[in-house]
């Protein structure tokens, strides 16, 4: 396989030098078909994961410009060193800037919404995708948004 293809698929997918080579492998070099190979496997690792305990994480909040809208997001983990991680921490931001924008109901509603940068990806690919290269369970647990003049999360009358 060609190095540049296995740079490739790594850097699209966060997946290890050696399940790119073995999913290009596996493939015959067909670049599309070992990305999609590495995401199902991916997803099943994730879900095999999935009923462990994710008792770290980070609280991350986000207020829109003019300060009138905020949202506070949890974002768990299962240990507090990928808690520290910088792209840990920049999804939680770009959830909580989710959360701010598109006022989803519950955690459920917020997964499967479409992200806001990128409507070809649902906020649960972002979670699961992390939850795959991280190789532990990440979740948001919960979730609040702000904004001036609600109370109790209805719009004052």
């Amino acid at each position: 396989m060609p190095k540049e293809d296995v740079q490739r698929l790594r850097s699209e997918t966060g997946a290890g030098v050696m399940e790119c080579k073995r999913a290009l492998d596996e493939t015959g070099g067909d670049f599309e078909r070992a990305k999609a190979l590495i995401k199902e496997r991916g997803l099943a690792k994730v879900q095999k994961k999935s009923d462990r305990d994710a008792k770290e994480g980070v609280i991350e909040s986000y207020v829109h410009s003019g300060n009138r809208i905020g949202a506070l997001v949890e974002l768990s983990s299962e240990t507090d060193f990928v808690a520290r991680n910088q792209e840990f921490k920049d999804l939680a931001r770009e959830i909580a800037m989710q959360v701010a924008a598109m006022d989803p109901k519950n955690v459920e509603e917020l997964l499967g919404q479409a992200y806001i940068r990128d409507a070809s990806k649902t906020v649960g690919e972002l979670v699961t995708t992390l939850a795959a290269s991280t190789g532990e369970n990440v979740r948001v647990r919960r979730f609040k948004r702000f904004q001036l003049g609600e109370s109790n999360g209805e719009a004052a009358h």
